[in-house]
Order: structure tokens, then sequence, then C-alpha cells
């Protein structure tokens, strides 16, 4: 019994006939829908042929309850089926919903280049939120690749918000070929137009265009005369901006705070504090005007009473007034303050908040306080960017624990130039020089271009650790490779690193190469260097040259002094002595500061007889130097012998 097979062809003809069949059945059925059939569905047909919808209509409620791309995707389906999607109001809300998220806006434009006759309000949806999601770039291409290349126009919406676009990203062109424009629809007497005009002329430094455009207005509101006023103050001109104001017939909060910043910025606190004292209604940026007035202009006492005075502050208050005390240098204060913040309650701390907070605790030592704001940053949820990181490593840095700026260090995503200083920084005033060299080393590899500042620490670190030859290096770097031109602060520490090494005549030298005026630090530096290896003859050039620089500062003449003390020669001391004697010159009460856990403990030693100490204290230093060699030629000798 033989098998019969079927031909292929048959067989593949038998599978289309059941499929066309199968999809003819499903076709005559009614097609599915998102919404039920209702008794008032719209019936009336506009000019174009379409039905009048209301919102209310449930497609239109459908959409608007769209919660996903899927369930859009479904909504749109039957858009398009029930032929209502060429539909104004339609296209305009699926648009709207599509514009609501970043990442469905290249969808909504996907949109727009389906439809058949798009009008401004579309446009003006995708423009708009361009802008709002800070693509401003984007909401100009659109507007020339999409609505003037179809022939779209515009309505007195369109232009504020370009305008708006233009002066975002600063191009003056391109407002002005919005200006031009705006003149061609016959747009120029609308206000709002005209306020975004005068807007954009002020931020674009047009000043004198931007008066242009306000006198030629019919009309003004509230908006227009701050906006006028506002640009005035931001382009210097506060004269002028006063003089608007003056004529003002309504003023708002607005409108006193641009005039009280105008005058802050130019350092007028008396006519600032005369508008404030007349302001009816103060804000809290009313109130920090003024506290960044005599913030600026050092007065810490006026700042701290009206930020006292304050019946509600916010961060900015706080920060201020942070900031303030560390620029002052008064870092106890500083810390006291950050304790009230948050006893307070008042407002939260951010990254600038702490960057104070972690600048006072390196600058006055405090670890432990820093550590315990480093646990508070990471319980507090704020994500350090390169600014607080670099405060944070710079604290552990100069407190001392490196490993723990290192770990800092090593979590940054991004590192700038002031991160990688402060690591060398740290290294160096440590006393480990290698590993400075070797961080700085890693910087020129793989880090950012090293600024004058990077040098400083570098030079300081072969300073303080006697490496001639690294510091030779680092220097010849600079100049040669970098064309970084040295700064007095290169040339201090080349002259300190060779006057320690015993180079003095290398270090004068230097000096007198260096193409600016030498200050009386590096001078200071020498004559040092010239105390500790006994070149009493150098010594006495260099000191003559520091008292012509500084002639009011006892330091030369008591470094001489001990010069002279080191080599016995005690009639040149009495000699210095006499002149300090004659020319009034007495040293201070030396100070130290020490600190032990939260209390500081300040110890001075009196000065009552100063020069007579300053010979009995030369004497003993040189006593005290032959009995070490003494002791170290006794000790050596019975080695020796042994």
């Amino acid at each position: 019994m033989g098998v019969r097979f079927k031909p292929r062809g048959h067989l593949s003809s038998s599978l289309s006939i059941d499929n066309f069949l199968k999809s003819h059945k499903n076709l005559s059925k009614t097609p599915p829908k998102l919404w039920p059939d209702i008794q008032h569905d719209p019936t009336e047909i506009d000019y174009q042929g379409l039905p009048i919808l209301k919102l209310s209509h449930p497609i239109l409620q459908a959409l608007e309850s769209c919660s996903s791309v899927r369930h859009f995707n479904q909504v749109h389906t039957q858009l398009i089926i029930s032929a209502l999607f060429q539909h104004s109001l339609v296209a305009s809300r699926v648009v709207k919903k599509l514009c609501s998220s970043s990442l469905t806006v290249s969808h909504a434009v996907y949109v727009f280049d389906c439809l058949d006759e798009p009008d401004a309000f579309v446009c003006n949806t995708i423009i708009r939120s361009y802008v709002n999601f800070n693509d401003p770039f984007s909401a100009l291409r659109f507007y020339y690749g999409r609505m003037v290349g179809k022939w779209v126009l515009p309505n007195h919406y369109t232009f504020p918000i370009l305008i708006k676009v233009c002066a975002e990203i600063g191009s003056l062109r391109e407002g002005e070929k919005a200006h031009a424009r705006v003149v061609q629809f016959g747009f120029e007497s609308d206000l709002f137009v005209r306020n975004s005009l005068i807007h954009l002329y002020s931020v674009c430094g047009r000043i004198w265009d931007a008066r242009m455009v306000f006198d030629a207005g019919p009309d003004w509101d509230l908006v227009s005369w701050n906006t006028m006023i506002d640009g005035y103050v931001k382009n210097g001109e506060v004269g002028v901006a006063r003089e608007l104001f003056d004529e003002m017939y309504e003023r708002d909060v607005f409108s006193w705070n641009s005039m009280i910043s105008g005058y802050v910025g130019i350092g007028d606190m008396e006519a600032a504090k005369g508008l404030f004292e007349r302001m009816k209604i103060r804000d809290v940026v009313s109130w920090n005007c003024m506290i960044d007035g005599y913030a600026r202009i050092g007065n810490v006492s006026v700042a701290r009473d009206y930020f006292n005075q304050m019946p509600l502050r916010n961060v900015v208050s706080w920060n201020m007034m942070l900031a303030l005390y560390v620029r002052s240098k008064d870092y106890s204060e500083c810390l006291r303050l950050f304790d009230s913040m948050i006893e307070d309650g008042e407002a939260k701390p951010n990254e600038a908040t702490l960057v104070s907070v972690l600048t006072a605790c390196a600058n006055l030592g405090s670890l432990e306080r820093g550590k315990w704001v480093h646990s508070c940053l990471k319980n507090s949820g704020i994500k350090p960017d390169v600014l607080l990181s670099t405060a944070l490593l710079t604290m552990y840095a100069k407190c001392g624990d490196m490993d723990l700026a290192r770990d800092v260090f090593d979590e940054m995503p991004i590192r700038s130039v002031v991160s990688w200083n402060s690591m060398i920084m740290g290294y160096g005033i440590h006393g480990n020089a290698e590993k400075a060299i070797e961080v700085f080393m890693e910087m020129v590899k793989r880090g950012p271009m090293p600024n004058d500042a990077t040098f400083v620490c570098v030079l300081s670190a072969c300073t303080h650790a006697g490496m001639v030859l690294e510091g030779w290096w680092c220097f010849d770097l600079m100049c040669r490779v970098y064309k970084i031109e040295p700064k007095v602060e290169h040339y201090g520490c080349m002259v300190d690193l060779l006057a320690r090494a015993g180079l003095m005549k290398d270090s004068e030298e230097l000096i007198s190469k260096m193409p600016m005026e030498s200050g009386a630090a590096l001078w200071g530096a020498l004559l040092s260097a010239c105390r500790t290896h006994s070149n009493s003859e150098l010594g006495e050039i260099v000191a003559k040259r520091l008292i012509e620089l500084e002639p009011r500062d006892v330091g030369p003449y008591v470094l001489l002094s001990n010069i002279y003390a080191a080599e016995g020669k005690w009639n040149d001391v009495e000699h210095v002595r006499k002149l300090m004697k004659e020319k009034g010159l007495q040293k201070a009460a030396g100070s130290s500061l020490v600190q032990f856990g939260e209390f500081n403990s300040e110890s001075f030693v009196g000065n009552d007889s100063v020069h007579t100490k300053s010979m009995v204290y030369s004497m003993l230093s040189e006593m005290g130097a032959q009995m070490k060699l003494s002791c170290g030629d006794s000790n050596m000798a019975s080695k020796l012998g042994a």
C-alpha cells in the first residue's frame, strides 16, 4: 500500500485560504472599544466634516487617564480607527499628554509630523515642553524645522515662548530674528510679547533696546516696570533704575528687592538701608539682600543684627552668615551658628552649609567635629558634589588624617584641580613629600591640568622635606612644560628650599633674578636660613635689605641678633638691641592655641623687657648648641677609644 503525499504548493494554498477566512470572519465583527457606547455621542459636524468634540468625550477622558505607553498606544489606535486623530482638539490633547514627560517629547514630535494641518497650539505645546525640560536648543530647532517649515501660523503665545528661549541661550542674533517676525506678524503691540523682548534685550546687555521697546508700548503692567528696572540694575545702571522706580504708580516686593539688590551690588548700603526701612512688606529675599550687602563690605556685626531680626529665615540666610564667618576667619563662631541651625530646625542644611562648616573644622583642626559632619552627610541623603567632596577631603588633610582624605578622594567620580591640590598639600604639610610627588605624578598622567597653586603645593612639600633636586625638577617643569609664569609664592618656596639646604648664595641669586619685586617674605626666608647655617655676612646683607622693606617689623632685628649671638658677637648683639630701642620696636607676645576636645586653651608669654630677653635667649640658644656639640664630641671620643 503506497503513501500519497500532497504537493507543497497545495498545502500552502490551503493554509492561505484558511487564514483569509479567519481574518474575514474577524473583520465582520464589531471592533473593540476602550469606552462604552453612549447615547449623547456628538452628531454635529464642523466645516471640515469632522464631528464636534467636547472634553467630556470618553475617548478624551481615556486619553487623560493613560498611565503607560502601552495604554496610550491603545487609545491612539482607537483615535486612528475612529477617524478622530486629525481633529484639532484630539491632536492637541494627544500632544499635550505626550509633552508631560521628557521621555515622550520625541514621540510628540512624531505625532506632529503625522498631522495634516497642525496649529499654533500644538507647536507652542512642544516648544514650551522643551523649555520646561531645559532643552532650549531643541525648542529652537523645532520652531524653525517644523513650525516654520510646515508654514504653521503663530499666535500671540508663540513669540513669548520663542523669545524666552533666545534669552536662555543668550543669543541676541536669534532674538533679533524673533523680533523681526513679531513685527512681520503684527504682534509688536502685544503686552506679553513686549515684556519678553524687554527681558531679552536686558539679558543680552542691550538695555537701550529694551528701553525703546518699553517706551514704544501703548500700555504697561507691573511686569513691564519690574523687568525694565531689573534690567537696568543687572546692567549696572542703578541710578536710571532708581529714576524709573520713583515714577512707578504701583510697586510690589519684587520692585523694592530689585532696587535694594542694585544698591547692594554697588556697595551703597546707606541707600539700600533707606529703601529697606521704607518697605511696608518685606519677604525673606529683602532680609537676605541686606545681609548679603553688609557681608560684602565685611561688616559682620550689622549683618548678624539683620540675621537675628529676621522673622523667618531660609537656608540661604543661614548659609550667608556661615560663609561670612569663614571669610572673616571666625571659625569658632561659624560652628556655633551651625549648632544653632541644627537646634533651631528652621532650615535644613544643604551642600553649601556643609562646605562652610567643613572649612571651619579644617582651619580649627577639629577632626572629631569634621567626622560628625561627615556622618551627618551620609545620613542626610545629600549626594556630595565636587565642591563638597573637596571640602571634606581638605578637612581630613589639614587635620592630619590622610587615610580618610584618600578614601574620600578615591570615591570621587569627578575630581577638580582643587581636589588634587588638597591631596598634594595634605601629604606635604604632614611630612610625606614622596607621597605628595606621587599624587602629583598621578595627576600629570590622568588628572586635570596642574595650575600655579598645584606647583605651590608640590614645591612646599619639597621644601619641608629638603628635596632640592625634586624641587628644581618641579620648578623647571612648571616653567618649561606648563608655561606657568612663576609667582612670588613659587620663588618663595624655592628660596626657602635652597636656603634650608645651606645654598644661600643660590637663594640670593634666585631672588636677584626674579622678574617682579621680591617681597619681605622671600628675604625673611633667606635671613632665617642664614641664622640656621650661621652665615653672618650674608645674614647682615639680607637683614639690611629686609629692614628697608619692612622698617617697622621687629623680626629682622631679632633674627640678626640671633645670628650675631650664634657667632659670639655680643657687641653686635648689643648694637642691634640699641637700634630696636631707638626705633621703639617691640616683639609681640607669643601665643599658642591648644585644643583639648571641645575646649580651646590659649597661653601667652609675657614680654616686659623684650630686648633683654631677646639677647638672653640668643645666648642660651648658643650655649645649648655648644653643649650639644661638646656632648657629641665626648660620646664620639669614648666610642673611638672603646
